[in-house]
């Protein structure tokens, strides 16, 4: 498990990737600055990873970090997209989970599209 930190104008917040090999090629690549899209109530960024789905889903929670291959991008679900049955959100295509984040859903929101987004690796404060 990695933690990182995204940074943006708007604010700072933090998340974890987990050990699948995609989350840690990003890891290795930190750290990542980029512009911020949007779809419907997703974040997502270019990322400079470029590998095939591993666990491939459409079936994702708010809080989860995903890695988008056609990007390739890494995306951040706190709500509906276009593609939402119902409240869940749900990606266009199929992605593979690699964080989370427990980021304020308002913090989220206030991202807009165009905005510089950086990600970088998160060090643990000392007790």
């Amino acid at each position: 498990m990695t933690k990182v930190r995204f940074e943006t104008a708007k604010g700072t917040f933090e998340g974890t990737l987990n050990d699948s090999p995609i989350a840690q090629a990003i890891a290795q690549r930190l750290p990542i600055s980029s512009t911020v899209m949007r779809w419907g109530e997703e974040i997502y960024f270019d990322v400079p990873v470029a590998m095939a789905n591993t666990k491939p889903t459409r079936e994702v929670k708010v809080g989860d970090i995903g890695y988008w291959p056609e990007g390739p991008s890494l995306c951040l679900f706190f709500g509906k997209t276009p593609a939402s049955k119902g409240n869940e959100p749900r990606p266009a295509s199929d992605i593979t989970i690699v964080g989370r984040t427990d980021a304020p859903l308002a913090l989220l929101r206030d991202i807009k599209e165009g905005t510089t987004i950086t990600l970088v690796q998160a060090h643990a404060s000392p007790a």
